[in-house]
């Protein structure tokens, strides 16, 4: 299983660099499915869910699927996901995405294709994997009110694969208030691992490992 979860999408070469290492082969002879899921349950303009997606497609795969999680039939969804070479996870919210997989009953087949290719996050598509994302969790982090507005008050990690929880765009200027004082004020609150990332920054996990890619800023609190 190989993960390179990041904040904002494959920004910068050292990130895209990170995911042709992964990969072992050219974007040119590989397949990627993009799942925007996490998106639909954002409001306001998706502009960045565009943008997003023109710079994955500008790399030039040689097959550029777009699948959404909910609303098919579970094999089909499976099937698509076993065809990529790629499985490229959106943003949005991270709780929506978290039950459209478990709601779905999709976690174990997801994990299967895991198995043998490369997963790429991007912000909710990053923090999907901690053992900690949970309605507690939501509260010490200090977005429950996103997993209420779901007319939700707990959530289930589908995978639970990772002690450690990811939270992404540390200075960044689409969300200026996380700064150095508010990653102070949850590390504070939490009894879990978290790595805070910048826009430029991508966790990677492959091997039994964990490092960080950057060209930007990060800081892992224990």
């Amino acid at each position: 299983m190989e993960l390179l979860l990041t904040a904002a999408g494959l920004r910068n070469e050292t990130l895209q660099d990170a995911l042709r290492d992964m990969l072992a082969k050219p974007f040119g002879s590989a397949n990627v499915v993009y799942v925007p899921t996490a998106s639909v349950a954002e409001p306001g303009d998706h502009g960045w869910l565009v943008a997003d997606m023109n710079r994955m497609h500008s790399l030039g795969w040689r097959e550029f699927d777009v699948l959404e999680l909910n609303g098919l039939p579970r094999q089909m969804v499976l099937d698509r996901l076993l065809h990529a070479d790629v499985i490229y996870v959106a943003g949005g919210s991270h709780y929506h995405l978290a039950r459209s997989i478990t709601g779905n009953d999709l976690a174990d087949g997801f994990l299967e294709a895991l198995a043998s290719r490369v997963y790429v996050g991007m912000s909710a598509g990053s923090m999907i994997f901690s053992r900690n994302l949970t309605g507690r969790s939501a509260d010490v982090i200090g977005d429950a009110t996103d997993l209420h507005v779901l007319g939700a008050t707990t959530v289930e990690p589908p995978f639970g694969l990772f002690d450690w929880y990811l939270k992404p765009h540390l200075h960044s200027p689409d969300f200026p208030e996380r700064d150095d004082a508010w990653a102070d004020r949850i590390a504070a609150r939490a009894d879990f691992p978290i790595y805070f990332i910048d826009d430029e920054t991508a966790v990677r996990v492959g091997d039994g490992k964990v490092d960080v890619v950057s060209e930007g800023r990060w800081r892992l609190h224990t």
